[in-house]
């Protein structure tokens, strides 16, 4: 993907070619993915549950393995992580997803349950809302017993990376509203938003200012939210801009049940504006939020970077324990 100038070719860039009836063909070969297996030498068990066969969606779970003899440790905060790939690409199989929450696990560490959605414009947006809201509720009575026996229910937190950030927002939202009326209730203490994939008409400052960036251009970004929203909206639409449809009744929900977020970026995303916006308005509405900005980056740079990924576990840490 790299040696394709996304602002040249943006489509050759994604693995994709669109045809003229708005589908689009993926390149199988173009994005890496691997099997759930763990050995006996790796620190965290690793498997596939199915979650709705009609739908193919599915979930990877992981669990950091238990010292050998030790005795049962108090459960695990359980970590419900949605992928990235603009709503139209990868999946919890994605080896780069794969690898970022086997250490994610480990790290905190937590039961991860890697969350597979339906992808657009099959499948456009909201069904990766509607298919992340079923994994939830799967989870609630999943009789797998890693869920069970390892994770502490009442200390839940939906984390998300680029896309998955965006669906981690809008699912949160969506659980403060409905959680009251769940017989077997997670506990949601915080929302993890992870360079967030949000967008709108109007470009922003640092759109401007990064529009020929190499990672994640303006031009690739529009492509994506012409592929995911629902056919006939533009990018105000609230999937993609939240400012232009604050709910206030919502975030007055989320102050009431406590609930935390936590929002991380850098100033090379384009994106970060749109992510610095959110915060603002969120702070503004007495919203319980951290925010971590960094220099430099890009977008994603913690899931290609080791060394940026071990100071993004150490906020995660931070966050998940002390919520």
């Amino acid at each position: 993907m790299a040696s394709i100038d996304p602002n040249i070719d943006p489509y050759g860039y994604l693995g994709i070619t669109q045809k003229s009836d708005g589908s689009i063909t993926r390149r199988p070969e173009f994005l890496a993915t691997c099997p759930a297996d763990s050995d006996s030498k790796s620190p965290v068990l690793i498997k596939d549950i199915p979650i709705n066969q009609q739908n193919n969606t599915w979930a990877r779970l992981y669990l950091p393995a238990p010292e050998s003899g030790a005795a049962p440790a108090t459960k695990l905060p359980l970590l419900v992580y949605y992928h990235g790939g603009g709503f139209i690409l990868c999946s919890p199989a994605s080896s780069m997803f794969h690898a970022f929450c086997s250490r994610l696990a480990a790290e905190i560490p937590a039961l991860v349950v890697s969350v597979e959605y339906r992808l657009a414009p099959e499948h456009r947006l909201p069904a990766a809302y509607d298919d992340s809201t079923e994994a939830l509720d799967w989870i609630r009575t999943a009789a797998d017993e890693w869920l069970t026996d390892q994770a502490d229910f009442s200390n839940c937190f939906l984390m998300g990376t680029s896309a998955g950030g965006n669906i981690a927002y809008h699912v949160g939202l969506r659980e403060v509203v409905t959680c009251v009326d769940q017989p077997n209730p997670l506990k949601i203490q915080g929302l993890i938003l992870h360079q967030p994939f949000f967008g709108g008409v109007e470009r922003t400052p640092s759109e401007i200012r990064l529009a020929t960036d190499k990672v994640l251009p303006p031009l690739v970004a529009d492509i994506m939210w012409d592929l995911a929203l629902p056919v006939g909206v533009d990018r105000d639409h609230e999937y993609s801009n939240p400012i232009r449809a604050v709910r206030l009744e919502v975030l007055e929900k989320v102050k009431d049940q406590g609930l935390r977020l936590l929002v991380t970026g850098c100033d090379g995303d384009p994106l970060v504006d749109r992510q610095i916006e959110l915060v603002k308005m969120l702070k503004d509405k007495g919203v319980d939020v951290v925010d971590k900005f960094s220099d430099g980056g890009f977008h994603g740079c913690e899931i290609f970077d080791d060394s940026k990924a071990i100071v993004l576990y150490a906020v995660l840490k931070k966050f998940v324990l002390n919520s």
